[in-house]
């Protein structure tokens, strides 16, 4: 029997490697795109990849992939959230509306889609996975936007998880480290572009920092785990009878997670400590 995976944000990065892992194994993809040149280039790679044009902030976009999805089959095995953005800055000076499009992507639109598609998740065995991350134990300094939502997103579908009448969903977040993918030059470009008019002030009390995370997050895209490493992952989980509820990929993953069972106090004193050691150097 065919098995259909719906994957969102799957133009680059986790997305698109786990498109292509996948299609290899013989799963039939819908993979969500927002760009022409990105539906062709994907379905390029294997017969069984469909791209299909998906932006998750958008109702009348969810809606359309949706009738499309339903031209092929009205079953979807899986439905594998990995669209996201990461935004970041000081929370004295973060705009609200980079809050707002912070959680529109990371949370609402994978909230939009799972509503949408949880009709055609009533079989025997089906499953939500969201690609959360280590920023979700919320030990991160200026990248709190980004922290927070992935939060929001394991808090949401733990939710759906205790809720939900279909006995035989499964929703499993996976939580990577640092992954070299094209999210971290996005990111700094959003961030320094909604900050390029901010305050003095705030340049005053912060630019050393920002600089530093600028410049850190660019060199993640060059180190921390391959994105294979994580459909991988994927695989394995959507294999598994019995699939963890979480699961940390990369060791940085995991000291998060060891960090974040600290006393609040004793974490706040080690990170604001390690990052103003990381500044002197």
């Amino acid at each position: 029997m065919e098995k259909y995976i719906l994957i969102t944000g799957a133009s680059s990065g986790l997305g698109k490697a786990a498109a292509k892992k996948l299609a290899q194994e013989g799963y039939k993809i819908f993979a969500g795109v927002r760009r022409q040149e990105d539906k062709e280039q994907l379905e390029s790679l294997n017969p069984n990849i469909s791209a299909i044009f998906l932006d998750v902030t958008d109702d009348e976009s969810v809606e359309k992939a949706f009738e499309t999805v339903l031209q092929k089959t009205n079953e979807i095995f899986a439905l594998i959230n990995n669209a996201g953005i990461a935004l970041g800055g000081p929370v004295e000076y973060l705009p609200v509306e980079m809050l707002q499009k912070q959680f529109d992507v990371n949370v609402f639109g994978a909230i939009r889609v799972a509503q949408r598609f949880l009709p055609l998740m009533n079989g025997k065995d089906n499953r939500i996975l969201n690609i959360s991350s280590m920023a979700s134990y919320g030990v991160f300094p200026f990248v709190s936007p980004y922290c927070a939502s992935k939060r929001a997103l394991d808090m949401f579908f733990n939710s759906l998880l205790v809720e939900c009448k279909n006995p035989n969903l499964k929703i499993i977040s996976v939580k990577p480290g640092v992954v070299s993918t094209p999210i971290w030059n996005k990111s700094v470009d959003a961030c320094e572009k909604t900050f390029e008019n901010v305050s003095q002030d705030c340049r005053n009390k912060y630019e050393k920092e920002l600089l530093f995370l600028a410049q850190n997050a660019r060199n993640n895209t060059q180190k921390g785990l391959k994105a294979e490493d994580i459909a991988n992952l994927i695989s394995k989980i959507l294999s598994s009878k019995n699939p963890k509820l979480s699961y940390n990929a990369g060791k940085d993953s995991v000291f998060a997670r060891f960090l974040s069972y600290l006393p609040q106090r004793v974490c706040n004193f080690l990170v604001k400590n390690g990052l103003k050691y990381r500044l002197k150097k």
